[in-house]
Formats: C-alpha cells, structure tokens, sequence
C-alpha cells in the first residue's frame, strides 16, 4: 500500500513539474543527449574482489553529471530517469554483445538492494532500469527479458565506509534467490546494476546465480568508482 502510494505521488509529480536534465538544468527533458554523452563511455572494470566473476563493464566514471544522475534517480526519486538510464544500458549491452561475439539475446538479472532500501526509493530501482533496456533491446532485434530473481536478505548492513572485504563479508549469504523467478536454463544472463565501488555486489550475486547453475556472462553498470 505504501509503495503504491508513493508510485502515485511520483508519478503526479513527474505530470506536474516540468522536466529539467539533471546533468545541465535545461528545460524538456530528464536526461538531455549532451549529457547522456557525457557519461563517458563503455569501459571495462577491474577489482581485486573478482577473480573467478564474469568480465565486467560500465557506462562511465562515478562523478560529475553521471554521479548526479544515478543520484537523482537512485535516492531523490527522479523517475523520469529510468527511461534513458535503461536505454544507455542497452546501448551498452549491444555493443558487449557484439564486441564479444555473444548471442543476440538476454535475460537481464537487477543486482539486488536491502529491502529497507528499495522502500525508501518507492520500490526496485534496477529492477525498473532493466525492464527499460529489454523494451530497447527487443526492438533492436535482440530479443530481451527480464528477470527480477535476486534479493538482499535480513541481516546486510548499509555498506557505505566498509573496506571491500568487510563489504563482501556483509553480503556472504545474504544475496538469496527466488527460485521462481531464475532465468530459464542454458539463459545468457547479464547482470546490471548502477555503482562498481569494491565490486562485493557482483561478486555475490554473480556466485550466487552461478550456484543455480545460471551463470553471468557479463554485469554491465551505469556507473563506476576509480577503484
């Protein structure tokens, strides 16, 4: 009930308040292609918590307009985001795909947040980012779905000023799936999520999915920190 009543309130404020790009402030749009260009680009990441996990990519670094949009729609409720979020994750999800010789079809698998999180933000926000970059990449001819299977279970705390091992150590065996809702067998899955900080995220969503015998091909984010 809660979370509904907050998706209509954001949806009434989206209706009346007139967009402005986050990035630069100019009228008519949320995300304006200046901006969004500004984002800087698919680049590979590395961290030391990765050994055995899939390649791993981003859009850009963690700063400037990039910082300010994952911000904006992450945790001041700025929905109007979503849509030109998940379509830059399309982009770079075909570009993966081709670069890589990969299959022109995917199952998108959200990273996870804690439960008291998603609440606050009025619900799933990687969850909403992939089901716009699937619309975008269906109708690029790569047929795409997704697959909202993971979640945070009790006991994980807000990892921010946690080292990269103590970030790891407070997700050990607290990124749980949902059996129901696992991608199909022999699925190409690629993983999204917004920030790379110590990489303890996909890390443990990646061992996780592999458990289930639904291995990451690739995790793709919006964003990355410089490690």
């Amino acid at each position: 009930m809660l979370s509904s009543l907050r998706d209509a309130i954001s949806g009434l404020a989206d209706l009346l308040l007139p967009l402005h790009c986050v990035g630069c402030d100019v009228a008519g749009t949320a995300w304006c292609p200046r901006c969004a260009g500004r984002l800087g680009g698919l680049r590979r990441v590395d961290r030391p918590l990765f050994g055995n996990s899939p390649p791993v990519f981003a859009l850009g670094r963690y700063r400037g307009v990039a910082r300010r949009a994952v911000l904006a729609y992450k945790e001041d409720g700025q929905r109007a985001l979503a849509a030109p979020l998940g379509t830059q994750l399309a982009t770079g999800l075909r570009s993966i795909t081709v670069d890589r010789s990969l299959e022109p079809g995917w199952w998108l698998v959200p990273a996870p947040s804690r439960a008291m999180a998603s609440r606050r933000r009025g619900g799933a926000h990687m969850a909403r980012l992939a089901h716009f970059a699937a619309i975008e990449l269906s109708a690029a001819g790569m047929p795409t779905r997704v697959a909202d299977c993971l979640l945070t279970g009790p006991g994980a705390a807000d990892s921010a000023g946690l080292t990269p091992q103590q970030r790891l150590d407070n997700l050990s065996g607290r990124v749980l799936v949902r059996p129901g809702r696992l991608p199909p067998d022999g699925a190409q899955v690629a993983l999204l999520d917004d920030v790379v900080t110590t990489g303890a995220t996909v890390t443990g969503a990646a061992a996780v999915l592999g458990g289930a015998r639904r291995p990451v091909a690739v995790a793709l984010a919006l964003t990355a920190t410089a490690g």
